[in-house]
C-alpha cells in the first residue's frame, strides 16, 4: 500500500502523516512547492514515479476572504487542481480521495445539510471548492469526497488557532455569537476517512463531529478547557466586515457516513476536550 498526499505541511495531511506512520503506512507527501496540482503534467509524473494505490488530497486554497479578490489562484488550487487529479487517476489503479467544505451551502436551510442538499456556495471559497468536488464526480468513479466544517489540529489555519493567539496579548475577546457549524478534528477526518477508503465506500459524505454550537460557544468551551480566562464579548459576524459572507448555519449531517460504517462519530465537545489536553500537555 502507497499513498501519496498532496498539501504535505497543511493541518491535514500533518494529521494523515501521524496516522500513516502509526499504522505502519507506507506514504510520501508533496508540499505546495514539490507539486503543484494545478499543473497536470506534473501530477503525471508523480504518479508515475511513485506508483500510488490512494492519492490523499489535501492541498487547498482556504484563505476565505483572499479567495473573493485572488479566485484565479483559489480555482486552479481548488477545482483545477482536483479535476486535475481525477484525470491523471483515470484509467489506473490510483484511488483518490479528496475533501471539500461546508461552504458549499449558504447557510439558509436552518437545519443541517445532507449530501442531497444543492450547493449554493456564497462566497469564491466555497464556490472554488464546490466546483472541485462537482469536477471529481463528472470525471472518475473511483473517488471518496468528504466534506468537513470548521476543522482544527495541528496547523496554524484554523480557528481555534487564531484564539490561542488572540488571548496573548488580549484580555477581552469579541466573538460571533451567531455563526454557527461543527468544529471537527483533523485527526478524527484521518481516522474515519481511512476506514470508509478501507470499507470500499464511494461518492460523497459528510464527515464531521456531532452536534454544532456557535463561534462563541465554540471559544468559551475551549478556553475553559485550556485553563484561560478572558472577557468575551459576543457580537453578530456582520460586525467584523469581512470581505468574504459567511453562511450563517453551515452544519453538516454525517449520518448517511455512521450508517455506513455502523459507527458514532465522537461530539464536538470530546475533540475539542481531547484537542485541549494536548495542548495543556496532560
Amino acid at each position: 500500500m502507497r499513498v501519496l498526499i498532496t498539501g504535505g505541511n497543511g493541518q491535514l495531511a500533518k494529521a494523515f502523516k501521524k496516522f500513516f506512520e502509526f499504522k505502519g503506512i507506507d506514504f510520501k507527501a508533496f508540499s505546495r512547492e514539490e507539486l503543484d496540482i494545478s499543473c497536470l503534467d506534473a501530477i503525471i509524473s508523480v504518479i508515475k514515479d511513485y506508483q500510488p494505490d490512494v492519492i490523499l488530497n489535501c492541498a487547498a486554497y482556504n484563505l476565505v476572504d483572499q479567495a473573493e479578490e485572488n479566485f484565479s489562484q483559489a480555482f486552479a488550487v481548488n477545482a483545477i487542481g482536483p479535476y486535475n487529479l481525477a484525470l491523471a487517476v483515470e484509467n489506473t489503479n490510483t484511488f483518490l480521495l479528496h475533501f471539500s467544505t461546508d461552504y458549499v451551502f449558504d447557510g439558509k436551510k436552518g437545519n443541517p445539510y445532507t449530501e442531497e442538499d444543492k450547493p449554493s456556495p456564497i462566497n469564491k471559497y466555497g464556490l472554488s471548492k464546490w466546483l472541485g468536488e462537482f469536477a471529481i464526480s463528472k470525471v472518475s468513479e473511483s473517488y471518496l469526497v468528504f466534506r468537513v466544517s470548521w476543522l482544527f489540529g495541528e496547523g496554524k489555519q484554523n480557528f481555534l488557532s487564531k484564539v490561542l493567539n488572540w488571548i496573548e496579548s488580549n484580555e477581552m475577546l469579541h466573538i460571533a455569537y451567531d455563526e454557527f457549524s461543527v468544529p471537527t478534528y483533523t485527526e478524527t477526518v484521518a481516522e474515519i476517512s481511512w476506514l470508509a477508503y478501507e470499507k470500499g465506500l464511494r461518492g460523497l459524505y459528510h464527515l464531521t463531529s456531532r452536534g454544532y454550537c456557535s463561534r462563541l460557544e465554540l471559544t468559551k468551551f475551549f478556553l475553559e478547557k485550556i485553563g484561560i480566562a478572558r472577557r468575551i464579548i459576543p457580537i453578530p459576524a456582520s460586525s467584523f466586515n469581512l470581505q468574504a459572507k459567511r453562511p450563517f448555519f453551515s452544519v453538516l449531517d454525517s449520518s448517511k457516513l455512521e450508517k455506513a460504517l455502523d459507527i458514532k462519530l465522537p461530539h464536538w465537545m470530546e475533540v475539542i476536550n481531547s484537542f485541549a489536553k494536548k495542548i495543556r500537555g496532560a
